[in-house]
């Protein structure tokens, strides 16, 4: 190795800090990688055993609306990494991809793993070291302090970033636990994309696990069409997740189980003779309502009003949700270190070498590739950052 040539630390071997060590690399810089679990990319394996959402293929406008209150920085960093620059990276490392129904693109394989092995292929072709069971624990003098199998361990750098994750999955590395040592502003974390708790009464319990299908959530003005599950401590799924900024906040969910058809439809076939049959049984042949809906009418509008005010319910079932499951079980989280105490290329304002990348930042956004897409952006941004402030010695 050249003696005089420049070094980085990454701290955080998931999508965002691997991004940001390839462009380092890229740019001639010699790097390490420093990851505090046995293996890297934990998250994102896990996360691809359902099916890798690498991201979605919307146009501009309808990508970037996704993120709530996305700050200039996100932004720009996300015009210049968006949805077709992530399909051409991973056709790059020779992943097949389709796109489904609802834009959503995967690696033909659908999971993590064979992305990931060539993507540490071509790390290790550039030069990028990557040191695992090194867990930052803080600051010593103008290096990192590390724990590590054999005691503590101090490192220095010319240039650092710090892609340490959220506080969501703790076992795979994400435990928040640097907020302690950061020394910057910090918004406080919340669970996002989570699950939410109802207090299901005994006749729901054969429905757990059940999807419920063809249905919309509604929170004040907002629709999800995503998917729906009954589990045995609440409702999942991304159709819950995309409204959890909102319900988290105390926001009022209702479910429309028929939204396809409209209120004055839905009168009208509830209107049809009935005969002898119950209103189960007339439900499910006026509106082709599966039984875990009928379940969830009985659990949350007992005793059911007749006529208009029965579709009425219908089109908007009100659901009594008991706040958001634990944060370690949200799949992401929002908060995290204050876009005010960043430059716009994500460098600390008061660590003039250190930048900070990925699920670290104070953003949200729902499941669907968002999440995926915002960290190799940001991965990416502050590496060529890093790289430039490494050769002109200045943010």
């Amino acid at each position: 190795m050249d003696s005089n040539a420049k070094t980085a630390l990454v701290v955080g071997a998931g999508p965002a800090g691997l991004m940001a060590a390839e462009m380092l690399a890229d740019a001639g810089v010699s790097v390490t990688v420093a990851e505090a679990k046995p293996s890297p990319a934990r998250k994102l394996l896990m996360a691809g055993k359902s099916g890798l959402n690498l991201t979605k293929n919307e146009d501009e406008a309808q990508f970037l609306a996704a993120y709530e209150d996305i700050p200039q920085s996100l932004k720009a960093s996300l015009l210049a990494f968006g949805p077709k620059e992530v399909i051409a990276w991973a056709e790059g490392l020779d992943q097949e991809l389709f796109t489904g129904s609802t834009k959503r693109v995967f690696p033909n394989a659908m999971k993590a793993s064979p992305l990931l092995r060539a993507w540490l292929r071509r790390l290790q072709n550039k030069g990028v070291t990557i040191e695992t069971r090194m867990r930052w624990i803080g600051w010593a003098d103008d290096g990192l302090l590390f724990d590590t199998p054999q005691g503590k361990e101090t490192r220095k750098a010319d240039v650092v970033i710090l892609a340490c994750g959220g506080a969501s999955w703790a076992r795979l590395g994400s435990d928040g636990a640097w907020v302690e040592w950061i020394g910057e502003e910090v918004a406080p974390f919340k669970p996002a994309n989570v699950g939410f708790v109802v207090s299901w009464s005994d006749h729901m319990r054969k429905h757990f696990g059940t999807p419920v299908k063809s249905v919309s959530l509604h929170v004040d003005d907002v629709e999800s069409r995503g998917e729906l599950i009954v589990s045995e401590t609440g409702l999942e799924g991304g159709g819950i997740y995309a409204l959890s900024s909102r319900l988290r906040e105390g926001a009022a969910l209702t479910i429309d189980l028929a939204p396809d058809l409209d209120l004055n439809t839905v009168t009208e076939r509830l209107r049809k003779p009935r005969g002898k049959a119950s209103l189960a049984n007339h439900l499910r042949k006026t509106l082709k309502f599966t039984p875990v809906k009928l379940a969830l009418l009985n659990e949350f509008a007992r005793p059911l009003p007749t006529g208009e005010a029965l579709a009425s319910i219908l089109k908007a079932l009100p659901v009594k949700l008991s706040g958001p499951r634990p944060m370690d079980e949200a799949i992401s989280t929002a908060g995290g270190v204050s876009f005010s105490a960043l430059t716009s290329e994500f460098g600390l304002r008061n660590r003039s070498n250190v930048f900070c990348a990925g699920e670290m930042l104070d953003w949200e956004a729902p499941t669907g590739g968002y999440l995926l897409t915002a960290c190799l952006a940001t991965g990416r941004t502050v590496g060529m950052a890093a790289a430039n402030f490494v050769k002109s010695g200045s943010i």
